[in-house]
């Protein structure tokens, strides 16, 4: 069965081409022009990736992101005409785990779905194998399932979110650049100008921290970079 891919723009144009792209690659395509149509489309099917502009009448882009994730873990990736950093920044913190500058290339574009789907289907597949559970302090994380306790409550992250978590928790008291982190988790070349990590990290500390700007789980490495 193929994977159902939301595309969310007020452009027809861009859904439009957006979607032959897509379709092209044997995916089934849903598409909303606006975020009203997007969450109801979001109820009524199980859907696998999004693709949410930015720059929306009645309900921006952040916005339905952020009411998206409330509920929702599958994996969203920004388009969008607004390429400065702080822009990225702010979409990334607002739980997407990606971010594309329009006008894009189509390849590119392919290669970043593809790519997300594979984390996200990886992991959401049930498994019959035992659990694999990390426990420090008091926080467990289930690799298996990929859920998140503290104190008995579970904690909802991104599929991002969740990878870096397991990879330093993996490998607690190893120190991790930004370079490496980036590069293990998005599994692409890293950019010095790239914030994405850090942004990351700071949404993971707010998350499962109980004071964020003194973090007992995720240590800086001040000039290195960060452990568990």
């Amino acid at each position: 069965m193929s994977n159902k891919i939301l595309i969310v723009d007020d452009d027809s144009e861009i859904r439009k081409i957006t979607g032959i792209y897509l379709e092209n690659e044997g995916y089934e395509v849903l598409k909303a022009e606006n975020g009203e149509q997007a969450l109801k489309l979001i109820d009524e099917y199980n859907i696998d990736l999004i693709l949410l502009d930015i720059m929306m009448p009645i309900m921006d882009g952040i916005e339905l992101c952020m009411k998206i994730r409330e509920v929702n873990m599958m994996p969203i990736i920004f388009l969008s005409a607004k390429s400065e950093e702080l822009d990225k920044i702010h979409g990334l913190a607002s739980g997407a785990d990606d971010y594309i500058t329009k006008p894009f290339n189509a390849m590119e574009l392919i290669a970043r779905v593809k790519s997300q789907l594979r984390r996200y289907t990886k992991y959401s597949t049930p498994q019959n194998i035992a659990k694999n559970i990390i426990e420090i302090g008091n926080l467990i994380i289930n690799t298996d399932t990929r859920q998140v306790y503290s104190g008995g409550n579970e904690i909802r992250l991104t599929p991002k979110e969740f990878d870096i978590l397991e990879l330093l928790a993996s490998n607690k008291g190893i120190v991790f650049s930004i370079k490496k982190i980036y590069e293990r988790v998005w599994g692409e070349i890293f950019y010095k100008s790239d914030n994405a990590v850090m942004v990351h990290i700071t949404k993971i500390r707010e998350k499962i921290e109980e004071d964020p700007r003194k973090p007992i789980y995720i240590k800086t490495v001040w000039g290195v970079g960060y452990k568990i």
